[in-house]
């Protein structure tokens, strides 16, 4: 008999604060595909330039991702090509809104597209990231369009030192820039235990990947968004930026295997001579 195949279920939440920011400018949201059970689209983007430029930015982002990935085939068309023109289109809309704005709107983006069998593909612009844990340790992670992240790369900075750098906060790229910013694409398969994290900076500022880790592989997706929230809260004491953040775990799920078909009862032959034949006695 063949093993029953592995399923992937999913388990996803989201968290968002206003930090000690006058008002809001994150969006983030997990959503699920209209046609496809288990296929999902999460989005963080954090908006910049201002009370009505930094939320219309993220609002953008948000309104393409979600009008794209309901028009998206999974299995027909192609996931890395819906991630794409999502990030171009949502760049084009700043621009274009940027023209009528008092403040010129920014933003960065962090999305995965996952479908129900772990096929797994990301997409990135600027210092919102995306994180992939197994186990609680980080495999991979997004590389920001940062400042520091250049000088970390070269070598002149630890990670931990650029986080606290006073040029923490200057970014290369975004969405909405006069140029077209760097799109960064990655592709890879999830497995049973996998821990997404998708968050702004007003998240991870305050947390080494190890403590990340930990949290998202021992908690449930909404305990690890209201404790990653409560401790940056706590270590920002009152100069917090927004926060916002999505969660998702995979799970392995056997599949049920079909029922075993009914045993086969062999019943001996009837002994004609003890068989009583109707009305004798």
């Amino acid at each position: 008999m063949k093993p029953a195949p592995t399923r992937l279920q999913l388990q996803a939440s989201i968290g968002t604060h206003r930090g000690d920011r006058e008002y809001q400018q994150d969006r983030v949201e997990v959503l699920a595909h209209p046609r496809l059970r288990g296929a999902l689209l999460a989005v963080v983007a954090d908006g910049m330039g201002g009370r009505s430029g930094g939320r219309m930015a993220a609002d953008q982002v948000i309104i393409t991702a979600s009008q794209l990935f309901e028009r998206y085939i999974p299995g027909a068309d192609d996931p890395l090509e819906l991630l794409r023109t999502i990030l171009q289109e949502a760049h084009t809309m700043i621009r274009l809104t940027a023209i009528s704005a008092e403040q010129e709107p920014h933003s960065t983006v962090a999305c995965v597209l996952l479908h129900p069998d772990g096929a797994c593909w990301w997409a990135h612009v600027g210092d919102s990231r995306i994180h992939l844990f197994r186990g609680g340790h980080l495999q991979r992670r997004t590389r920001d369009h940062s400042y520091v992240q250049d000088l970390v790369d070269a070598g002149e900075l630890t990670e931990a030192a650029a986080r606290n750098h006073p040029m923490s906060n200057v970014l290369t790229a975004s969405l909405g820039t006069a140029e077209d910013p760097p799109l960064c694409f990655d592709s890879l398969h999830l497995q049973g235990g996998d821990a997404l994290l998708l968050c702004t900076d007003g998240v991870w500022h305050y947390f080494g990947d190890h403590e990340l880790g930990a949290t998202v592989d021992t908690l449930e997706p909404r305990e690890a968004c209201e404790n990653l929230i409560g401790k940056a809260r706590l270590r920002a004491s009152g100069r917090g930026d927004n926060l916002s953040l999505a969660v998702i775990r995979l799970l392995s799920r056997q599949a049920a295997a079909p029922p075993p078909p009914p045993p086969r009862i062999e019943f001996p032959p009837l002994d004609e001579a003890s068989v009583r034949k109707p009305g004798k006695r």
